[in-house]
């Protein structure tokens, strides 16, 4: 708990009403025992003394909680002349040991010890043993100062566990809104991942029938509801992607089927049939695991989008190749000098590399010799990688990308 957390709760009117009762109570039974053993003897002048005294050390406890070591430094300090001073000393010694200030409660209840004693062996007249001076100055103020430092550990505790009880629920509070920024920035790239590759089909196909005068009237019936059915699978993609990020009942986040790396032929099968040109290598000889298999689908799909959204018309070349420790994907194609068949956010590679990132990978993009060329490496699961051999090595190469050394 920080030093600035007060751990002094406010009083209520109750607890101010308790406060004198235990003051003057104290204060009554202390002047009845010294009265009692004659300690005024006729004196009236101690007798006005003892009371105009215990008057001002009422009225010093009052400020015991803005100035604690004065006001129980002044109250203990008029016992040495007044037995009604005696209550008021005994709560302000309280309210100083509930501050645990150790070395203010000692000097504070020297000060009290020593007043007490004066008054029994010097201003009272009344003959008391030294058991009785013992027990009736230190014990009661020892008692005093320890009841408060037991008071004030218990309220340090309680604020402590109150404070910490407020930082879990700002930290609880927190960690929702970033779950909520993580959730919107998954939403989001889902959605350009799903969504991008059907409309930049849709768009490569209605630019193209703006040219295409010689078609028949089937013909261009045809290629509508080709159109349409692109359109129609990135509504229905898109619909998917919102259903499967969160229960429809609970509202929580769920897993929905994520394509893999057995799905990139359909993709690929479904560009070329929009007219893109496509050369795809496999080399892999292991089973590519399904998490690894995601990745690299949206790499492809990724890579798809953008040659034929900046160089439609070119021809895009895929090549995955196997390493001993993981595989690396490599995208290349001619640079386009027609304007951008649809536009976009700028943000496809920007969200791929993130995405590589956090699957431990490396990505890389250039445009070198007329050409764009994307290559990615990503880490196999340990227990899915290759026998060592003797040229392999037992990290990624430098660039992670064996094939283009």
């Amino acid at each position: 708990m920080p030093a600035e957390v007060d751990y002094q709760p406010a009083i209520s009117f109750g607890g101010h009403a308790w406060r004198l009762a235990f003051v003057l109570a104290t204060s009554a039974v202390v002047w009845i025992g010294v009265q009692r053993d004659g300690g005024f003897d006729g004196r009236v002048w101690l007798l006005v003394v003892d009371l105009l005294a215990g008057l001002v050390a009422f009225v010093a406890v009052l400020f015991r909680r803005r100035r604690p070591v004065p006001a129980t430094v002044v109250a203990s300090a008029l016992t040495a002349v007044s037995a009604t001073a005696g209550g008021p000393a005994a709560l302000a010694m309280m309210s100083l040991g509930t501050r645990r200030d150790l070395r203010a409660v000692a000097w504070a209840a020297a000060v009290n010890v020593t007043a007490g004693f004066f008054y029994v062996v010097v201003v009272s007249s009344s003959e008391v043993t030294e058991v009785d001076q013992l027990f009736g100055v230190v014990v009661p103020v020892a008692a005093f100062a320890g009841w408060g430092l037991y008071i004030g550990s218990n309220r340090a505790l309680v604020a402590g566990l109150r404070w910490r009880a407020e930082r879990a629920e700002a930290e609880q509070a927190l960690r929702q809104s970033e779950a909520r920024a993580v959730e919107r920035t998954r939403i989001a790239r889902e959605m350009h991942d799903v969504v991008a590759h059907r409309i930049s089909q849709v768009s490569m196909r209605a630019g193209a029938l703006a040219f295409r005068g010689d078609l028949s009237a089937d013909q261009m019936r045809a290629e509508s509801e080709v159109i349409r059915d692109a359109a129609n699978d990135a509504l229905r993609d898109l619909r998917g992607v919102l259903e499967v990020l969160r229960d429809p009942v609970s509202g929580l986040l769920i897993e929905g089927p994520q394509p893999t790396w057995v799905d990139v032929a359909t993709l690929i099968g479904d560009a070329r049939a929009s007219g893109a040109t496509i050369e795809f290598a496999d080399a892999t000889t292991a089973p590519i695991p399904a998490g690894l298999g995601r990745t690299l689908y949206r790499v492809v799909q990724e890579g798809i989008t953008n040659a034929t959204r900046h160089a439609p018309g070119t021809r895009l070349r895929i090549e995955l190749v196997e390493q001993q420790v993981g595989v690396a994907l490599t995208m290349t194609n001619r640079l386009g000098f027609a304007a951008a068949a649809s536009p976009g956010a700028g943000l496809g590679l920007v969200g791929l590399a993130e995405r590589v990132a956090l699957a431990d990978g490396r990505f890389e993009r250039e445009r070198r010799d007329g050409e764009f060329r994307v290559r990615v490496w990503l880490p196999r699961p340990a227990e899915t990688r290759s026998a060592p051999t003797d040229d392999a090595t037992a990290t990624p190469p430098a660039g992670g990308y064996r094939g283009d050394r």
